[in-house]
């Protein structure tokens, strides 16, 4: 498929926009991350350098270790989303110490959070993933 270094280095820009993201309103905008947000760094940080590794190596069989953290970070982007948007979901996991984790420091269009727009990258992530079909190169 032609299109493989293409989603390769898709993933990797995504990965890297949402680390600079995060990074910027930590650093630059103050936003002190609660602690869901800190394990969706987790799980976005160290693709940044897994997938900038596999694009510039061309190595394609990287997706069988992106895929499980994308997933993983997916899916607590999508619980913090939902403890934010969704009244029944704020008692399940409370923070109790520091920032709330249903505290929304932005609030773009009345959805976009900052664990949407996570959960957006790790879609596209994974999507980008899936693209590139099983080929052994």
């Amino acid at each position: 498929m032609k299109n493989k270094p293409f989603f390769l280095y898709g993933a990797w820009i995504v990965s890297l926009t949402a680390t600079l993201g995060s990074l910027y309103f930590s650093e630059i905008r103050k936003f002190i991350p609660c602690e869901l947000c800190w394990y969706q760094r987790i799980m976005m940080y160290p693709l940044v350098l897994i997938l900038g590794i596999a694009t510039f190596q061309g190595d394609f069989r990287v997706k069988k270790y992106v895929l499980p953290m994308a997933a993983i970070g997916g899916f607590i982007s999508l619980m913090h989303y939902l403890e934010q948007k969704v009244p029944g979901f704020s008692g399940i996991k409370p923070c109790v110490t520091g920032v709330p984790c249903s505290g929304q420091y932005i609030n773009w269009l009345g959805f976009i959070t900052i664990p949407f727009l996570a959960l957006i990258a790790f879609i596209l992530i994974i999507i980008c993933m899936c693209m590139i079909k099983g080929e052994k190169e």
